[in-house]
């Protein structure tokens, strides 16, 4: 026997007409790329998402067809979201920081008919166009005065094609498991791989990311997602604000850490989210001019670890609560927040502290298992490491066009992380499978020793390495960015960390550098770094293990 509820699909432009019928008049705010600073709202969002639909439609986008664009978070860029899947297209967020050629792989793979780009892209697609084999249209996301001159062939200007329509179009229904966003990884490991959103996903993602216990975003917040929405959708931020008509602030291409603090000042932002680059950044400039968050209440931080370091900063120094989160796009992104219960937040600060420098409970809608190499369940006692394997109404059961399974018999998705978790629910990763340091049969979590490095006054950025040695397999390598006019020697970072980790964690030897390289998500380049240290040899004295 079925229930006698109505079927009412779960459809993302459900929650823009929400949004503009009962929140319609609060603000959409945008540092945009042209300069000036743009204010909408809600209602005025809706309108124009209607008249880009129309507009879409005149260009032959169909059913499924699939749209790309290269921007920033900006209101245009919100408005292509939801025209885009309103219609029951697909809206293609490609990251415009990745090499040229898994650019031209993505566009290619995807098959998308529309390419809409701001205007800091113009010179990266003239450059691609020729390599493109499907794009139809080009669409440039600005007004008329500020049209580049390019040699980009018929170019439209978005507020052209907006403006020419009226509006008078009906959000249709259909299936809430449509098709209505494609993210692809960034592709450490291979070509980069399609991870295709439902609207139904989409929905329930957003209602989990708006809950007390996720990242709290209330009609009554001011929301700032740092985080671009061409990683996994900004982290479901923009959803979630048009769910609860919180005010939207966006910082379009702006990431420097002064405009940054200028922009959650101006705007009184009370949420924010962002990688743990950007927050170092942040937290420097801080530092140089004496300045604080006054308005700012929460920051989410995921992406990769967040140092305990910068969870202390944040917390004691400028009384910000700290979010700390775990996702990934295969999980659309939201897998874990950090947030206490009534038993941890009652434990002492430390305790706490040492808890919310994991990455968080699993929030309601994704299942999370830890297992060993032959597959058995591990237990939740804060030691068992294991792999991290999850599963959920918003987690990928195949990459698009790729027909390699991805689940195991039980339907779990193998993240790729190796973790573990506690008897509070608590997760943590502890390194990628691929970046774990085996030394003399035990693992050696190169996460735990970056967090612990960077922790010294002088260290501005680490990460660790696994070097060949020919004792222990493998031996820890760090390397460290020194803060401005410091400098880290191996004997002092050793005896830093000499009551932090355990003995035979301790690196073997410390390099320093002008600059670690980062992937296009943000996140530390493992691959990279061992390219680069691929001859590196220990010194026989420092091989002691």
């Amino acid at each position: 026997m079925f229930g006698l509820m109505q079927d009412w699909p779960l459809l993302q432009s459900r929650i823009l007409t929400h949004a503009a019928r009962f929140h319609g008049s609060a603000g959409i705010v945008t540092y945009s790329v042209e300069g000036p600073v743009h204010r909408t709202d809600y209602a005025t969002l809706e309108l124009r998402a209607r008249k880009l639909a129309q507009a879409l439609g005149r260009l032959g986008v169909g059913h499924g067809d699939r749209v790309a664009t290269l921007a920033w978070n900006t209101w245009r860029h919100l408005e292509l979201w939801f025209a885009t899947s309103g219609m029951g297209a697909i809206a293609h967020t490609v990251n415009p920081r990745l090499f040229d050629d898994q650019l031209v792989y993505i566009l290619n793979h995807a098959e998308d008919a529309v390419l809409c780009l701001d205007l800091s892209f113009v010179p990266l697609v003239e450059r691609l166009l020729p390599r493109l084999a499907h794009v139809r249209h080009i669409v440039i996301l600005t007004d008329r005065a500020h049209m580049p001159a390019t040699k980009l062939p018929d170019p439209l200007c978005y507020e052209d094609i907006v403006e020419a329509e009226d509006g008078d179009y009906a959000w249709p229904t259909f299936d809430e498991n449509t098709a209505s966003g494609l993210c692809y990884t960034s592709g450490t490991t291979g070509d980069p791989k399609g991870v295709l959103y439902s609207h139904r996903s989409t929905v329930l993602h957003a209602f989990a990311t708006v809950s007390t216990d996720t990242l709290g975003i209330s009609a009554r917040e001011t929301a700032l997602p740092i985080v671009p929405m061409f990683h996994a959708n900004a982290w479901g931020v923009p959803f979630a604000t048009t769910l609860t008509g919180a005010r939207l602030v966006l910082n379009g291409p702006h990431h420097d850490p002064e405009t940054l603090w200028k922009i959650l000042d101006e705007e009184r932002v009370s949420v924010t989210a962002a990688v743990p680059t950007i927050w170092l950044a942040l937290l420097e400039y801080l530092r140089a001019t004496g300045r604080g968050l006054p308005h700012l209440k929460a920051v989410t931080i995921g992406g990769s670890a967040a140092p305990r370091a910068m969870i202390e900063a944040f917390e004691h120094d400028y009384d910000v609560r700290v979010h700390h989160a775990w996702g990934m796009t295969e999980t659309n992104p939201l897998g874990s927040v950090g947030t206490m219960t009534a038993e941890t937040a009652a434990l002492p600060p430390e305790q706490q502290l040492d808890l919310k420098c994991k990455q968080g409970r699993p929030v309601f809608g994704v299942e999370m298992r830890i297992v060993d190499d032959d597959g058995r369940i591990l237990p939740h006692d804060g030691r068992s490491a294991g792999h991290l394997k999850v599963r959920g109404p918003w987690v990928a059961r195949a990459y698009y066009r790729d027909e390699t399974p991805i689940l195991d018999a039980d339907g779990f998705f193998d993240t790729g992380d190796v973790a573990h978790i506690d008897q509070y629910g608590f997760m943590q990763i502890t390194d990628r499978a691929k970046d774990v340091i085996k030394s003399g049969g035990e693992w050696i979590s190169s996460i735990a020793l970056e967090n612990a490095a960077v922790a010294h006054p002088d260290v501005l950025e680490a990460a660790v390495i696994g070097i060949p040695h020919p004792k222990w397999t493998e031996r820890p390598l760090l390397v460290v960015v020194p803060r401005a006019g410091r400098t880290v020697s191996r004997e002092e970072m050793r005896a830093f960390l000499a009551d932090k980790v355990a003995k035979w964690w301790l690196p073997d030897d410390v390099v320093m550098v002008d600059e670690i390289p980062h992937s296009a998500t943000g996140k530390i380049q493992k691959t990279a770094l061992r390219e680069r240290f691929r001859d590196y040899r220990f010194d026989a004295a420092a091989t002691d293990g």
